[in-house]
């Protein structure tokens, strides 16, 4: 993977903080200096969260668990949802449903109404069926996919979140603390640090700084996933090169026998 450098944490505006009287004293150590009335964050504290949020990224990838991507801003939405959807992991841009994670079983069942609704769609049955009866289906389909549909294939809580913006996603920060659920977390300078295990400071609000840092962690999530594959493969030679030899070694077992007789 390459590897993000100083200048391109600069030339997407990371560095730009917010407003000094909004700041969060606890992102002290983040800080590199106040320019213009603006909060500077240090870049060097930048780079060293993101290879250690990679690390934890990967290492929850190759052993086969999924990161749930959240970020309702606007300015995220899209580039959150499309890496999201890239690396086949779950999403949430819409909004967050309170229990999202804490009320996982009532999630699930409006996920198989979701399914039902999409099977009975593609039926012969569907055609059958009044206009207003065809209307009321096709309005709650699109409100549960617009609502649950970066979430479909999930079937079991994810290991790890990956927030932009903490202050604004607090409600499933809480829920994933509650599960011990960690978070990997884009946090500005307005958003106390310590509510997550992987804090990145980083603007959260510029597009260029969200889809760099977005970005990054999806090529750490490739990484993850394409190593898994490699385990697999490996593991899976190993195997057949085992069941070869114990097939080799029983013939010659059967000889030994013969002669012994």
């Amino acid at each position: 993977m390459e590897n993000i450098e100083y200048k391109d944490l600069l030339d997407a505006g990371v560095h730009f903080g917010h407003l000094t009287r909004k700041w969060n004293p606890k992102i002290a150590p983040y800080v590199f200096m106040e320019r213009n009335g603006i909060h500077i964050i240090d870049l060097n504290k930048t780079l060293a969260s993101l290879d250690e949020a990679s690390n934890a990224v990967k290492n929850i990838v190759r052993s086969g668990r999924k990161i749930m991507f959240v970020a309702t801003k606007k300015q995220a939405q899209e580039v959150v949802s499309e890496e999201a959807k890239r690396l086949r992991m779950p999403y949430v841009t819409h909004r967050w449903l309170g229990g999202m994670l804490t009320n996982f079983s009532t999630i699930r069942k409006s996920l198989r109404k979701l399914s039902s609704i999409d099977k009975m769609m593609k039926e012969e049955a569907y055609q059958n069926l009044a206009k207003r009866e065809r209307l009321m289906l096709t309005r709650e389909k699109e409100k549960l996919e617009r609502v649950l549909g970066g979430i479909a294939d999930l079937s079991r809580l994810p290991a790890a979140l990956f927030v932009v913006d903490i202050k604004r996603e607090h409600i499933a920060i809480k829920e994933a603390h509650k599960l011990n659920i960690p978070v990997i977390a884009m946090v500005d300078t307005n958003s106390d640090p310590t509510q997550v295990e992987h804090p990145i400071p980083a603007n959260d609000d510029a597009f260029k700084s969200i889809s760099l840092i977005v970005k990054h962690i999806g090529k750490s999530i490739e990484e993850g996933l394409l190593e898994r594959k490699q385990q697999k493969e490996e593991a899976k030679l190993k195997e057949e090169e085992a069941k070869k030899r114990e097939a080799d070694e029983k013939p010659e077992e059967a000889k030994s026998e013969e002669s012994a007789s």
